[in-house]
C-alpha cells in the first residue's frame, strides 16, 4: 500500500556431493593436505555459488541490473543487501535451519540437517536475502535471562533447550 518495494529471498545450495567421499580416499592413502584441500574447494565452491544467486536475485529485483563490481567490490559486500545465515552472528540460532530447509524443500537437493543443525553435505550454505538498501549486518549481543525465557516462551521449547541453541550469545 505505501508503494515502497522490498524484497526477501532464501536460499540452500551445495557442492557438497561427494566431496566428505572424495577426501576420505585421500586420507586413506595418508594424503591428508590433498584432502583438506578438496574440503576448502568444496566450501569455497558453495559460498560462490550463494554470491552468483545473490546477483541473480538483486537483477530479478531491478536495483542489480547495472552493477559492474569488481572483485574486491563483492569481496567487501559493497553492494544492496544482505546474506545473513544461520548460525552467524545476526542470526545465531541454528535451528532456524529446520523451517528454512523445510521451505525450499532443500532435500530435493539431498541436503538435510542433522539433530544439531549441521548441513549435510558439509559443503553447503543456507540462509537469506534481504535487500533492503538500509540492511546491514550485525551481531546479536549477550542475551539477558529475560530475553531467553522469552525466546523459549515463543518458540515453544523448554528453557535448557533454548540455552543450548543460543549458548554462544548467553
Amino acid at each position: 500500500e505505501s508503494g515502497r518495494l522490498d524484497w526477501l529471498g532464501a536460499f540452500a545450495v551445495t557442492a557438497g556431493h561427494g566431496v566428505q567421499e572424495f577426501a576420505a580416499t585421500l586420507e586413506k592413502d595418508l594424503d591428508d593436505y590433498s584432502a583438506i584441500i578438496v574440503k576448502a574447494i568444496g566450501d569455497r565452491l558453495a559460498e560462490a555459488f550463494t554470491d552468483c544467486l545473490h546477483k541473480k536475485a538483486r537483477e530479478n529485483w531491478q536495483y542489480g541490473i547495472d552493477e559492474n563490481r569488481s572483485n574486491d567490490d563483492l569481496i567487501k559486500e559493497r553492494y544492496r543487501g544482505i546474506r545473513p545465515a544461520p548460525g552467524y552472528p545476526a542470526c545465531p540460532d541454528h535451528a532456524v535451519k529446520g523451517p528454512l530447509f523445510e521451505l525450499l524443500e532443500a532435500e530435493r537437493l539431498e541436503m538435510s540437517i542433522t539433530e544439531t543443525f549441521a548441513m549435510l553435505p558439509a559443503a553447503s550454505v543456507s540462509g537469506f536475502y534481504l535487500a533492503h538498501p538500509d540492511a546491514r549486518y550485525f551481531a546479536v549481543g549477550r542475551i539477558g535471562n529475560d530475553q531467553l525465557a522469552d525466546f523459549a516462551a515463543r518458540d515453544g521449547i523448554a528453557i535448557d533447550d533454548a540455552r543450548r541453541r543460543l549458548a554462544p550469545n548467553l
